[in-house]
């Protein structure tokens, strides 16, 4: 009969190996992968894993050969659409290239960042994806993975000075451009009273957005009404709520160049309350396309940035950086694109 560990001791190579009646060694070839063993001894050695309830110990296994092969992504809000589309594209690029994602989520906390961050580390990840939560600082997330870890910051700039010893890259969206093209679209549609929604100061991708919008107003003479830039989460029900405080003086807007795609849906549906018409009674632009953008009601108008796409190219500079460690750090900016669809109407009576 084959020999079984007691209950509550740590099953261990040898137990597999005994059960097997084959050597250690063959298990760990089986546990690397390794090309070879034959399927058949390979077929027989994942069954008795499973028998007896083997884990591999991954970290420590690359602790052992000076390797990983994973890569921790933390991103500041899975609820997102576009934050999912971007984590499907960046696992997709780290299955072909063998490499596991260790997926963790801060809820827009720097708190929680920190206890992410020391906690998927534990796992011995070959690198960091991280798009940073508000308020989220270089020194916090230096003390958190160390000044040797390479780490990718997408979409976001940290507070502080990041240090340039550190194996630190950034990709980032073209967000001033893509907030002033979707602003000049408006302003050629006619509308003159624009409103920016949505996003929070203290989040930089909103801040560069916000820029691109006041340089577009300012050259076509148009004034930037403080009342008009309304901050709320980027997220549907918190834009809904806020709605209203786009009509709460004497004058509204007609239209609305919205943080993000979640904001913008999030504001047509605030505008149904109000009984006002989604591209019939006002006009509203978003940015980052997700794919629920080109079925709203109506198809929303916005900046595309190809999420799923960027979340490839993501995975790919952590790539090219664990292969040319030595290499400087980089810093790539990736475009956005106007898409225009129904929801960009003319003023009323234009």
């Amino acid at each position: 009969m084959p020999n079984h560990p007691p209950i509550h001791r740590k099953v261990t190579l040898n137990d597999i190996a005994a059960g097997c009646a084959l050597s250690r060694a063959t298990i760990s070839l089986v546990l690397r992968g390794s090309p070879l063993v034959n399927r058949d001894t390979r077929a027989r050695v994942e069954q008795e894993l499973r028998h007896q309830g083997y884990v591999y110990n991954r970290a420590a296994a690359n602790l052992r050969r000076r390797t990983s092969t994973s890569i921790a992504l933390v991103l500041n809000d899975l609820a997102n659409p576009f934050f999912a589309e971007f984590a499907a594209g960046v696992d997709e690029a780290l299955g072909e290239a063998g490499y596991v994602t260790l997926l963790g989520c801060t809820g827009e906390s720097a708190a929680r960042e920190q206890t992410v961050l020391s906690s998927l580390l534990e796992h011995g990840p070959a690198g960091i994806i991280l798009s940073p939560a508000e308020h989220s600082n270089a020194e916090d997330v230096l003390a958190a993975v160390g000044p040797r870890s390479p780490l990718l910051l997408f979409n976001r700039e940290l507070d502080g000075t990041v240090p340039e010893s550190a194996p630190w890259d950034h990709l980032m969206l073209d967000n001033q451009y893509g907030a002033r093209l979707a602003t000049e679209h408006l302003i050629e549609r006619g509308h003159r009273h624009i409103a920016f929604f949505g996003g929070h100061h203290d989040s930089s991708s909103c801040r560069q957005r916000r820029v691109g919008f006041i340089q577009a107003m300012h050259a076509a003479g148009l004034p930037v009404e403080s009342k008009w830039q309304i901050e709320c989460a980027p997220t549907r029900l918190d834009a809904a709520h806020q709605t209203t405080a786009l009509f709460a003086g004497d004058t509204a807007p007609t239209a609305a160049v919205c943080y993000n795609d979640a904001v913008a849906l999030g504001l047509m549906l605030g505008l149904n309350q109000r009984g006002l018409r989604p591209g019939k009674d006002f006009a509203l632009t978003g940015f980052d396309d997700i794919a629920e953008a080109a079925l709203g009601m109506p198809p929303l108008t916005t900046l595309s940035t190809a999420p799923s796409e960027r979340g490839r190219q993501a995975a790919q500079l952590m790539l090219q950086r664990l292969h040319e460690p030595h290499t400087p750090n980089c810093q790539t900016i990736a475009p956005v694109k106007l898409v225009i669809r129904a929801s960009s109407c003319p003023p009323p009576f234009f």
